[in-house]
């Protein structure tokens, strides 16, 4: 696995430590808020779990699964929902908590369909940001690292559902990917 990593872009060590600096910012930001962390699984799982355990406030959690990509490296822009919700979102402040806001198309269309459920408030949290690939108009409340637009992988984030389990962020030597 580690032989398919053209370098590491983020270690470890650097993940922490801004997991806790959002966390943080978080725990102060919604002190007095109903927050309810909404995972997009699978590629957010790790810095969900990691980015729960460093906010210091009541929250719950839900996980919401989608499916945009497939097995390619780029998204085909038609969203489908797995796996809904199991809370009602009314009364909540809701911060969706993602992996990687890349193309933005599949995280608008999330926010969409969550705002017509009445939630209180709908911020978004993600751990890497890839403004260069946007296609629409949405920001992140909460990033922890811009990256280039090159294809990353691990801590979550995967290559045809292989990688996740890396505990730093890497890019991935394109002649893995240029298969496909």
């Amino acid at each position: 696995m580690q032989e398919d990593i053209l370098r590491v872009l983020i270690t470890e060590e650097e993940l922490q430590k801004k997991v806790h600096e959002i966390g943080s910012r978080i725990s102060e930001d919604y002190k007095d808020k109903n927050l309810l962390l909404v995972s997009v699984l699978k590629g957010s799982v790790i810095f969900m779990a990691d980015l729960m355990r460093a906010i210091t406030i009541h929250a719950r959690v839900d996980f919401m699964a989608v499916s945009s990509y497939g097995a390619g490296v780029k998204t085909t822009g038609v969203v489908k929902i797995i796996k809904d919700l199991d809370l009602p979102l009314e009364g909540y402040d809701i911060l969706m908590v993602e992996d990687i806001l890349d193309s933005g198309k599949t995280l608008d269309y999330l926010m969409d369909t969550l705002r017509q459920r009445n939630p209180k408030s709908i911020r978004i949290a993600t751990l890497l940001n890839k403004p260069d690939r946007r296609e629409v108009n949405i920001k992140a409340d909460y990033s922890g690292f811009v990256v280039p637009d090159e294809f990353v992988v691990g801590y979550g984030l995967d290559y045809a559902e292989k990688y996740r389990n890396l505990p730093f962020i890497g890019v991935l030597k394109p002649e893995i990917y240029a298969e496909n």
